[in-house]
């Protein structure tokens, strides 16, 4: 058994940190390791993305696109996990979000509980959740189950 006390990190896992700028036996003192005179060997400099009074390129550069501020974000379930858990007898034949969240499948709903096809369902089961892609009501159907979706706008 570990002690609190014999708790160690590898050997050169950690360094000390470098001290710059105190005195020539350290091997950085004098300027700092910042070379002789210019810009970036005074102090308060921040130059990341200036070009020299050229426009910037991340400013040339067109942009695109958009994020949508109020997205909806779903917690994804595949078919074959599912099954897995109905084998381990985790999960009974009746699925809904609750019972996913209980049997430890999902940690969290977040705006729903979407199913999706990978892996292979054998059990007849009836799934109810916010949505599901197609293929995965396809496969639930084909075991002889049957996949309600709640939500309209998560179905595909």
């Amino acid at each position: 058994m570990v002690k609190l006390n014999e708790l160690h990190d590898n050997p050169g896992a950690t360094k000390p940190r470098k001290r710059v700028g105190r005195g020539p036996g350290s091997g950085m003192g004098k300027m700092g390791g910042r070379g002789i005179k210019g810009q970036k060997s005074r102090s308060g400099v921040a130059i990341k993305g200036f070009e020299g009074g050229q426009m910037p390129l991340y400013q040339r550069l067109p942009k695109r696109g958009f994020t949508k501020p109020n997205r909806k974000k779903f917690s994804v379930v595949n078919l074959g996990l599912i099954q897995k858990f109905i084998d381990e007898k985790k999960l009974d034949t009746t699925i809904t979000e609750d019972s996913l969240i209980a049997s430890g499948l999902i940690r969290r709903k977040l705006d729903g509980i979407r199913v999706l096809a990978k892996g292979v369902i054998t059990s007849t089961v009836t799934i109810d959740v916010t949505g599901a892609s197609a293929g995965a009501i396809e496969a639930v159907a084909k075991a002889g189950g049957k996949l309600t979706v709640t939500a309209k706008t998560a179905a595909e």
